[in-house]
């Protein structure tokens, strides 16, 4: 399987647990003997694939007269370098000038362990603890650096330690890069997100089958958890029952599943870092009129969010888009209650939620090989919320689905 697994999982994995508290209080999970490792045949993005992105973010880099781009760990240095590392109280930065080759600043102490785990080679410069912002800005400074910019997830620590060691240095986000970047996924990340969705839907099919009279929330995110392994990655996914539903994010208080709740499960795995986001939204028993209505509706303001998500469109028209069925059929209007209480989708890839965002006030004009997710939610407090979640990529003719989406309550599964 390559380097899949828990690396870049989505962090709401664990929220879940968080959430859900221990499952081994519950008992043992299901275990599923039928269900047998999906990761055979998985293709791992390229070195040459990473080479093409770092020359992108030169070209970006030049645009937007940007000297270098600064990363700590994290899902921008795994696009580039394919490096893992996990962030700690010693940085390891990445520095890519505009020209000549990229400079890694790494703990002393961590001399022989980056040396492994670096992917794309480069100037490696270990450095004491003391010494970090001192070595990060003399090679800035033989880079002639003017104006450095700062990956998102940089942490402010690292910018202040650069601030004044090089007070001359102009700290600008790199977002225009980073983003311009990762935001147009190419056909090998597609596969790869591909495969994650196709492996969370197994999951929750499995998972499912497993519902009956008493069940807590713990034991089904505890299942789910467990079809994952069998099906050979790490994932999890927050499971609601009932009236806790109409929390978009789930609630800490305990759930015991009765006949005619309402069951959401939400979240998904990580293929190679690439990430899965899927929820579905279905009944124990059968379903009220009263469900089946708001279901339906649900439906409807997914599927508009898909015919509108188009080359050349707007992000914030996707959103208007699903939140005009719901307004119309009497919900919110706009963020009220009960009605769609958030944004319509967030973009996907290495990071479960990442840039950009299907939310009014986006003007952001959608591309080909965006991936989002499609995912409005009509939240009735106190009664119940149903979400359906599928994640999309859009190609020239539209966006498509990875996944065949909910055909209805009581059938969670094309």
């Amino acid at each position: 399987m390559g380097r899949s697994g828990v690396d870049g999982i989505n962090r709401r994995v664990f929220l879940v647990t968080a959430l859900a508290g221990s499952a081994a209080a519950q008992g043992p999970a299901a275990s599923f003997p039928n269900l047998r490792p999906m990761t055979g045949g998985i293709q791992p993005i390229t070195d040459e694939e990473r080479r093409a992105r770092i020359e992108k973010a030169r070209r970006l880099m030049a645009e937007q007269k940007l000297s270098a781009i600064l990363c700590e760990a994290g899902s921008s240095l795994y696009y580039y370098t394919g490096t893992r590392w996990t962030v700690s109280g010693e940085a390891l930065l990445w520095v890519l000038p505009e020209k000549g080759e990229p400079g890694w600043i790494v703990p002393a102490a961590d001399r022989d362990r980056a040396g492994q785990a670096i992917g794309m080679g480069g100037d490696i410069r270990p450095a004491a603890a003391s010494d970090i912002f001192k070595q990060t800005a003399q090679f800035l400074r033989e880079r002639n650096a003017r104006a450095v910019g700062l990956e998102e997830h940089v942490r402010f620590a690292v910018f202040d330690g650069l601030r004044r060691e090089a007070p001359q240095l102009e700290s600008r986000s790199a977002d225009p890069v980073t983003v311009g970047c990762r935001a147009i996924k190419s056909p090998a990340e597609i596969a790869l997100l591909q495969r994650a969705n196709e492996i969370t839907i197994a999951a929750y099919k499995a998972a499912l089958a497993t519902l009956r009279e008493g069940m807590t929330n713990r034991e089904l995110s505890a299942n789910i958890a467990a079809a994952y392994r069998a099906l050979g990655v790490r994932g999890g996914a927050m499971a609601i029952f009932g009236k806790y539903t109409a929390f978009p994010h789930g609630s800490i208080a305990p759930q015991q599943l009765r006949e005619g709740d309402l069951v959401l499960i939400d979240d998904g795995c990580s293929v190679e870092g690439y990430q899965s986001d899927i929820t579905r939204t279905t009944v124990f028993g059968k379903p009220s009129a009263r469900q089946r209505q708001v279901w339906e509706l649900e439906r409807k303001a997914q599927d508009a969010a898909l015919a509108a998500c188009r080359p050349g469109a707007s992000c914030e028209s996707v959103d208007a888009a699903a939140r005009r069925a719901i307004a119309d059929a009497g919900f919110g209007p706009g963020y009220k209650l009960p009605g769609l209480p958030h944004r319509t989708g967030h973009g996907i890839g290495l990071d479960g939620h990442e840039w950009t965002y299907l939310v009014k006030g986006n003007q952001t004009r959608i591309a080909p090989g965006m991936c989002f997710s499609d995912e409005p939610t009509i939240a009735i407090p106190g009664e119940f919320g149903i979400r359906l979640e599928d994640c999309m990529y859009v190609t020239p003719a539209g966006a498509r689905m990875f996944t065949r989406q909910s055909p209805a309550i009581d059938q969670p599964f094309g």
